[in-house]
Formats: C-alpha cells, sequence, structure tokens
C-alpha cells in the first residue's frame, strides 16, 4: 500500500502514484499549470489559491452512495487519483493513466480443489509479508470468516502469541464478541475488547473529530466502531492486520445475494411486485440494524428499480427523487454515469463484484480504516489486499463465490477444516453502530444541535423542512432514517469544520411529498 511522489530535478518531471487496489489516499487539484498534491485535503487547504466550493458532482454521488467516489471529491476543483493510476507532470503538461486494472471475468472450468490449494499458497506468502514490522502488531477480530482467516494464518506464520482487539455491543443482537473470544482463545491470544456504550465511551467528542481526520463526509456508520477500535489498539501496538477486501473480491455482502435474488423474483409482475412492496410498510419499525423489517423494507423498494441502481440502493440511502428534494440546485448526472459504467460490464454478479471492488472498497471502506486508524497512529493491513489474491479472486467462477444462498463459498471451504465450526457456518454481521436507536437516543443532543447550526449556514442551498419533516418522523418511529440522518450529519459538520462555500441556487426545491411516501 502506498501513495508516491517521485521528483527528477535533472528534467523538472514529478510522478504521482497510487496503489493498486486504493489503500492509500492522494490529492490532485490543478490550477493553470500548475500541480497541487497532497495526501490529505487539509494539506491542500491550507493553499490560498484552493478554493472550497461544495463539488456537485460528489454531493451527487455522496447522497445516493453514503461516499464520494473516485475520482471525484466533495471540492470542486480537487480529485482523487484512481487507484492503480500514475500521474506524470511535466512543464505544466499533465497525463495520467492506469498501470493495473483488475478485470472481473470468471473462468468457465476451474477445479475446486486446486482453487482451494492456490488460495491456501496465496494467503500463506501474502501473510509471510505482512507480519514484516519492526513495532508490535496485533489482528482486529470479529469472529468473523475474514478476520478469523487473517488470524489463522498469522499465528501459522509468526511463532509468537499475537494480540487481538475486538469492540463489543454487549445486549444487542449483532454482538459478535463472543465469536472473538471463542477464535481467540482457540489461538491463544492476548484478547482485548472495548465495549462500545454510550455510558462508556465519549461518542460525541469522537463524532466532532471525524470532520478533522476524515478528509472527506463518510456516512459509513462503522466509522464510530473503528475509531474505538483504534484507540484501543493504540495503547498496545501500531500495526495490525485485518480482513477488509474479502467481501468484495469472494462475494461476501448481502447485496450481492441480494442481487441474484432480485434476479428471479423481478419475473414476478411489477404489479405484483408493487402490492407487495406497499405491504411491507404495515412492518414495525426496529431499532435493530439486522432487522427484518429493515431489510425487507429496503429489498423490496430496490426490487422496483433497474438492477444496477438497486445494487448501489440497498447500501446507499437516498433515492433520486429524494435527492431532488433535499437541495436546491440542479445536481449532476454523475452517479448515472456510474451505473453507466456498471451497466457496460457482463451482467451479473460479476458486474456488481466489480463495481464495488473500484468505488465502494477504496472509496467507502478503505477510506474509512484508514482515516480512522491513521488519526490513532494505527497502521493498517489488509491481507486479502495483496493484488495476487485479488487477480486469482476475479478469474474465480460466480459459484465459487455465492451458491444456493451461500456466500463467500471457496473461502468458507478452505477454513472449514482449519477454523471453530461455529466461524464458517455463522452469517456475516458486519463491523457497525446502532444507527436509528442512537440517533433517537444518546446521539439525538449531536444531530439536534449540527442541523440547527446548519440550517443557519446552508439553508439557501438545503432544502431544511424536508430535513425536519425526515427527523420527525425518524423520532417519531414512523419510519427507520438513522442512516440517512447520519449522512447529513456527517456532510454538515464536515462543511462547518472546513468553511465549505455551497453553490449558488440555480433552481426551487421539490416537494415535500415524494420524500416521505418513498423512506
Amino acid at each position: 500500500m502506498f501513495a508516491v511522489a517521485l521528483w527528477t530535478e535533472s528534467s523538472q518531471r514529478l510522478i504521482l502514484a497510487r496503489d493498486r487496489l486504493g489503500i492509500k489516499p492522494l490529492y490532485t487539484c490543478f490550477r493553470g499549470s500548475d500541480l497541487y498534491f497532497g495526501s490529505e485535503l487539509k494539506a491542500l487547504f491550507i493553499h490560498p489559491e484552493i478554493d472550497r466550493r461544495l463539488s456537485l458532482d460528489g454531493l451527487d454521488c455522496y447522497l445516493s452512495l453514503n461516499y464520494v467516489p473516485s475520482p471525484w471529491t466533495m471540492v470542486e476543483g480537487i480529485e482523487k487519483l484512481q487507484p492503480g493510476h500514475w500521474l506524470e507532470w511535466k512543464a505544466g503538461k499533465v497525463r495520467s493513466e492506469a498501470y493495473w486494472q483488475l478485470i472481473v471475468k470468471p473462468e468457465g472450468r476451474t477445479d475446486r480443489e486446486s482453487a482451494k490449494e492456490k488460495l491456501d499458497l496465496l494467503l500463506t506468502e501474502s501473510m509471510r509479508e505482512h507480519l514484516l514490522s519492526d513495532v508490535p502488531l496485533g489482528v482486529w477480530l470479529s469472529g468473523g470468516i475474514d478476520s478469523s482467516t487473517i488470524l489463522h494464518y498469522a499465528a501459522a506464520a509468526a511463532g509468537r502469541r499475537l494480540r487481538t482487539y475486538s469492540i463489543s455491543f454487549k445486549g444487542r443482537s449483532f454482538d459478535e464478541t463472543p465469536y472473538a473470544r471463542e477464535v481467540a482463545e482457540h489461538y491463544g491470544t492476548e484478547h482485548e475488547e472495548l465495549d462500545l456504550r454510550p455510558d462508556e465511551v465519549d461518542l460525541e467528542n469522537a463524532i466532532e473529530q471525524f470532520a478533522d481526520y476524515m478528509d472527506e463526509p463518510n456516512a459509513d456508520g462503522g466509522a464510530l466502531p473503528v475509531w474505538f477500535l483504534s484507540k484501543l489498539t493504540r495503547q498496545t501496538a501500531t500495526v495490525v492486520l485485518s480482513g477488509e477486501g474479502a467481501d468484495e473480491i469472494f462475494g461476501g455482502y448481502l447485496t450481492q445475494a441480494a442481487d441474484i435474488l432480485a434476479g428471479q423474483v423481478r419475473k414476478l409482475p411489477r404489479s405484483v411486485l408493487r402490492i407487495v412492496r406497499r405491504g411491507a410498510e404495515f412492518l414495525p419499525v426496529s431499532d435493530d440494524k439486522i432487522s427484518f423489517e429493515y431489510k425487507a423494507k429496503r429489498f423490496l423498494e430496490g426490487l422496483l428499480l433497474e438492477p444496477a441502481r438497486a445494487h448501489t440502493f440497498w447500501n446507499g440511502t437516498f433515492s433520486d427523487q429524494q435527492k431532488r428534494s433535499l437541495v436546491a440546485a440542479v445536481l449532476p448526472p454523475s452517479f448515472e454515469a456510474l451505473l453507466a459504467e456498471m451497466n457496460a460490464h457482463d451482467g451479473g454478479l460479476a458486474a456488481y463484484l466489480w463495481f464495488d471492488q473500484k468505488f465502494f472498497l477504496p472509496d467507502d471502506i478503505l477510506m474509512k480504516v484508514d482515516r480512522m486508524s491513521m488519526a490513532h497512529s494505527i497502521e493498517v493491513r489488509p491481507p486479502f489486499l495483496d493484488h495476487r489474491i485479488a487477480e486469482f479472486a476475479a478469474q474465480l467462477p460466480n459459484s465459487f463465490k455465492i451458491s444456493r444462498g451461500h456466500q463467500k463459498v471457496l473461502l468458507r471451504e478452505l477454513m472449514r477444516s482449519k477454523l471453530p465450526r461455529t466461524v464458517t457456518r455463522r452469517k456475516k454481521i458486519g463491523l457497525d453502530f446502532p444507527a436509528h436507536d442512537w440517533l433517537r437516543g444518546p446521539l439525538h443532543g449531536v444531530l439536534a444541535d449540527t442541523f440547527a447550526d446548519a440550517e443557519a449556514r446552508y439553508s439557501d442551498f438545503f432544502n431544511f423542512e424536508v430535513i425536519r419533516t425526515c427527523i420527525a418522523a425518524h423520532l417519531n418511529r414512523r419510519a427507520n432514517l438513522g442512516y440517512h440522518l447520519w449522512g447529513l450529519m456527517m456532510l454538515f459538520l464536515w462543511m462547518k469544520r472546513w468553511r465549505i462555500q455551497t453553490v449558488a441556487k440555480s433552481q426551487a426545491v421539490g416537494a415535500l411529498e415524494p420524500i416521505l411516501t418513498s423512506m
């Protein structure tokens, strides 16, 4: 993982490059023939010639996806160098190309046993390289198959007792610490965990610091537990291994399974789908992020969208109609351009995996982990993202990834004889926080203060009548809008911290009704 700038004095030539999978960031800004660059947005903000105007391209994508995909950022005129790309500046002239591209193209026939042997070898080699460290090293452990696999190979290669760290949500249905403890005991690690309860940690202080360290707003709720996990880790280690990347390359996300299921369900008449969707509105509103009600409503609404749009909607927030109600400007079709890229690939699982690896992985998952960990001077290494493993996975048949409702099939088969059965048989939960519940409870004060301040600053650009209606619907349990509100809160805190200016109003805002009836 790297972001590098190479300057040749004799030829006055600059080369910028970013690692293949986008683990580390690199920002660029052009002013005439001049090039400004840095590994953080705040490095560019220091320069007086660089404006801080809100990017409509970035905003259009953010409101749909919860993150800003490369090459855009949330600041007009500043871009991210895309993963696997280099850029040359010489005498004011610029050119850029990809030096590496991941092509997700499953091969027709592959022997499963040979594939398992190859994956075992690749993981062993990757782990040997990732363990090189002159400072204390540990493993982030959730008890899921990804982090447990990392621990298995790390324990075999390290030749010493390892440290492991996990976040606990005691009393919640999505608490994974019992599994993490089981795996830690299985490998004899020095295990530490932190109970992420509002009365045990300072949530408000952490959220206030996000705007400083995040560079760009990110609505991924996993940022909060990663912040505290990094803080816990820093007490005894400065390098950790994590399981990031396995879901994207081996097919581990619920959205990817939903894509396949939806392909079958969409064969029903649309009139039937609309009736079922309306019936889901009568399901009770739950605070549980993994509740049947929340997932069912989201899935059924996505069935009425075209496949590429549904794939992003299931993991996103606002629909196109809702975005038009929120913003008093004409947003460019940037998000549409991303969907067109996805549609340009062969349909099916390969296209969704390509999208998740090109955009969701670097611009959401890796961005979140890098910023929250580096805020505590922690270096996070993801062994699954060795490019040789990514290239190997890209050629695997779809059935080696998702088959008959089972996900990460090849990885699970490889690890079945190595890990405790409870790990390989259980479903993925994921590191997140109870956004719906906490924004009604312990974080309601932060939410209210943030939106009140934002309305005083940005009421000429955002429609706060719509936002207030959304808040009321959430607080009154008419709808679960925790992730929608969390994303807007992260955006407003970031804009305030860095004094981001909005563009001039160019169009009247839409009606209120569409955003209420479709959430």
